[in-house]
């Protein structure tokens, strides 16, 4: 009984995985082995072959997939690195009743429409611009970053910085206070504190965060056609142009799915060596409990 209820109170989420993401995605992949049915055609199936995943295996797909590569993991590292001490902050050293508008302050930017954002950006970094006509009366120079990778770069930051911030404030919120006393009770400093009872609890906010900056990172196309131009192609783009301008739905569906199984890839490497290189401290910090004093008092 308790077994179905509790299918019967998982099935809302099945029903989205399915219809959301399964079914989608099935599609994508049945589109990928057809073909462009003449000029005014989109797609058909009547044919199956891996030759559009052929054609995607080109010299452009590899070197715009090096591109988006180094703008994900750059990017996620980024939001990483700035998000981790202001969700720190947030969760740890601002007063608790304070806490609620510093979440609706990280969030009601992220509200707002994508595209506005991204094109609030291209305003602000025009050579034209606000920010441009500040640095040349500082003698700086005019600003000359638009449609560049380190513009994408800036963009994709600020865009998904909320996504990271967000699961590490939950995290660290979850490590109780006096956890934190009793490790500085017994002689540790702030820093071991952090990294031997802070970190580890709050590891699966750090792999959400991760997580989801980066997947939806990788697929991201606005950013780079509105900040990147030809210099920050992306993959996305790559796609959106084969659906939306080409019209050779087979192509871009094939294209989604080397993106979706080299983010799946790049994901699972990632994980194995983070898991690799905390071994060393896993076992240094392992309790081991000898047997013998356990038996002999079983004995007596």
């Amino acid at each position: 009984m308790r077994r179905k209820a509790g299918i019967a109170l998982a099935f809302p989420a099945w029903a989205w995985l399915l219809f959301f993401f399964v079914i989608p995605v099935g599609y994508v992949v049945w589109f990928s082995f057809g073909y462009k049915p003449g000029i005014f055609g989109t797609h058909a199936n009547d044919v199956l072959s891996f030759d559009r995943y052929l054609e995607v295996l080109t010299p452009t797909f590899f070197a715009t997939f090096q591109n988006t590569l180094w703008i994900g993991i750059v990017g996620t590292l980024a939001c990483l690195a700035i998000g981790g001490p202001v969700a720190y902050w947030m969760a740890v050293k601002a007063p608790p009743s304070r806490r609620g508008l510093l979440v609706a302050l990280v969030m009601v930017p992220f509200w707002t429409n994508f595209l506005v954002r991204t094109i609030g950006w291209q305003i602000i970094l025009a050579p034209n611009g606000w920010l441009s006509g500040i640095l040349q009366g500082l003698g700086l120079g005019p600003l000359d970053i638009l449609y560049t990778r380190p513009a994408v770069l800036l963009g994709v930051i600020y865009n998904y910085l909320p996504l990271m911030i967000l699961p590490l404030f939950v995290a660290f919120d979850r490590v109780a206070p006096a956890l934190r006393e009793a490790s500085k009770d017994l002689g540790a400093n702030r820093w071991s504190t952090f990294l031997r009872v802070t970190l580890p609890i709050a590891r699966p906010g750090v792999v959400a965060g991760i997580l989801l900056v980066f997947i939806p990172l990788m697929g991201d196309y606005i950013t780079a056609t509105i900040l990147g131009g030809a210099k920050g192609n992306m993959i996305g783009q790559m796609v959106a142009i084969q659906f939306q301008t080409a019209q050779n739905w087979a192509l871009g569906s094939a294209m989604a799915v080397m993106l979706i199984l080299i983010v799946m890839l790049t994901a699972a490497v990632a994980f194995a060596l983070v898991w690799l290189a905390g071994v060393p401290f896993r076992l240094r910090n392992r309790v081991v409990i000898d047997p013998a004093p356990l038996a002999r008092g079983g004995a007596a």
